[in-house]
């Protein structure tokens, strides 16, 4: 059973933390835990883009970012799985280069020592040199960047079938189990 972590940062892309929360809700077998840690930024941002305050009406704890109290900002709460979704360059560059600043990013700190899963979703477009250094020491210290770039093998015709593309991605990324299009396979 996991327990995981949900950061949701300012960065554009609300639809995509959505759809991972809507997600998570219909494999409740799978996970012990999910916590979600929404910044200020995240929250306007998603009012913008989505048209609502969903994020209030979820069934799991929500954190401030100032929580340093929260169990995943130690080892010995043994989340095992933290998602960056979306993640915006300056949460990447500050958990790259060690700086736990906010509960994301010690969240961020404390899954990478521990050895343990750290998906970064990252949504911006193009990429300068510092975003890609950011993104070589991320994975060099064991996380995953998992940029929202959609497939369309699948055929979607919905923005929310085609940014799922992605969110399917995270979660088997993850070690989710779900039921999903795969590719050279006749079942989705």
């Amino acid at each position: 059973m996991h327990k995981l972590v949900v950061a949701i940062t300012g960065a554009s892309g609300s639809i995509y933390a959505k759809l991972l929360i809507n997600k998570l809700l219909t494999i409740k077998d799978q996970w012990q835990e999910v916590a979600i840690i929404l910044t200020e930024n995240a929250k306007e941002v998603w009012k913008t883009e989505l048209d609502n305050q969903e994020f209030n009406n979820y069934p799991f704890k929500l954190y401030s970012t100032k929580d340093f109290s929260a169990p995943f900002a130690s080892g010995s709460g043994q989340f095992n799985i933290m998602i960056i979704i979306p993640c915006s360059m300056g949460t990447l560059g500050r958990v790259a280069n060690g700086i736990s600043d906010d509960l994301i990013t010690r969240a961020a700190d404390v899954i990478l020592k521990e050895r343990r899963k750290l998906i970064c979703v990252v949504r911006d477009t193009p990429y300068n040199l510092v975003h890609i250094r950011n993104m070589e020491t991320i994975t060099l210290a064991g996380g995953i960047i998992c940029p929202a770039t959609p497939s369309y093998y699948s055929k979607p015709k919905t923005i929310e079938e085609v940014a799922s593309t992605v969110v399917d991605r995270v979660m088997d990324l993850a070690g989710l189990g779900i039921k999903s299009f795969r590719w050279g396979t006749e079942e989705s």
